[in-house]
């Protein structure tokens, strides 16, 4: 497998306390890879230990074919969890800044800056002052920053923190597009929503082991399917129906019962539903649902980071 970034075996010690354990995965060149889990699961350290900031307490990683990302540092892109900008400078200087770290020629990078801004709505902001922008608009010429010098690995640490949904929306155009031109980008998150729609492959941590790691339909396929029925019945009605293993009542919005009877593995709900009927049981409306990555997580982690 042709990978940009590879862990084997890596795990990370801050004294008696393990925030990474024995982590392995890889992440091959040209895709979108989510390395999922809750806040406090390992992602930060994990990736810290990728870019050479701090050293694994055992293990192996490889970045670009380096065991040290240091020295390959120009070829990485990189947008940590907590941003920072000079904001007295304007996005067109910092990014012009930031972009000749990484070796690219002023005019060069400063073509690239203005085309980048444009792409991203901000060409009448490219000379304001980066203080004078809203988070959205700031975090966005961050983003180019660690782009504008056409690296080839990308690492985003929870890059959607705290952008109202239009500008995650068109984040994920720039990650599709990053990974359209040949990058491969890893990107953290604990909003399995973001993965879902993005990733060709995903890993699952919790408390600092990898509990999944495959793609998307295949992390769906650990959770169970769920039938949805609302109306005039009973909880112990619904429990009874074949092949169901849990029920969740709820209130719907039009004020009946909500029930959400997961499934075993292998059962048909349509012969549950079947059933239901046959039973004369009061159904206003029924669904079938099928699992989401938040599901999968769930069941994966036996509810650690719900």
């Amino acid at each position: 497998m042709d990978a940009a970034l590879q862990l084997e075996g890596v795990t990370k010690r801050y004294g008696a306390f393990t925030a990474v354990d024995n982590l392995s995965f890889a992440a091959r060149r040209g895709r979108i890879l989510g390395f999922l889990g809750p806040n406090g699961a390992g992602k930060t350290s994990t990736i810290r230990m990728v870019l050479g900031l701090v050293a694994p307490s055992a293990g192996r990683i490889d970045v670009l074919g380096a065991p040290d990302a240091r020295s390959v540092r120009e070829r990485i892109g990189f947008l940590p969890e907590e941003r920072g900008l000079y904001r007295r400078m304007t996005p067109l200087d910092a990014i012009v800044f930031l972009g000749g770290l990484k070796g690219v020629p002023r005019a060069e990078c400063r073509r690239r800056a203005l085309a980048l801004l444009e792409e991203q709505g901000l060409g009448h902001a490219a000379r304001r002052q980066i203080r004078n922008l809203s988070k959205g608009m700031a975090q966005k010429v961050q983003l180019i920053s660690a782009i504008v010098h056409e690296p080839e690995l990308v690492i985003l640490d929870e890059p959607f923190s705290g952008l109202d949904p239009v500008n995650q929306q068109a984040l994920e155009a720039v990650i599709r597009g990053l990974a359209a031109r040949g990058a491969t980008v890893v990107f953290s998150t604990h909003v399995m929503q973001h993965a879902e729609r993005l990733c060709d492959h995903v890993v699952l941590l919790a408390k600092g082991r990898k509990v999944f790691d495959g793609t998307v339909a295949e992390a769906r396929s650990h959770a169970p399917r769920a039938l949805v029925l609302e109306g005039g019945v009973d909880r112990a009605a619904v429990a009874a129906l074949p092949g169901v293993e849990q029920v969740v009542v709820e209130t719907a919005e039009t004020g009946a019962s909500r029930y959400t009877a997961a499934l075993s593995r292998g059962a048909a709900g349509q012969d549950a539903l079947k059933a239901a009927f046959a039973a004369g049981l009061d159904i206003s409306r029924f669904e079938m649902r099928e699992p989401t990555l938040h599901d999968a997580f769930i069941t994966l982690t036996g509810g650690e980071g719900a």
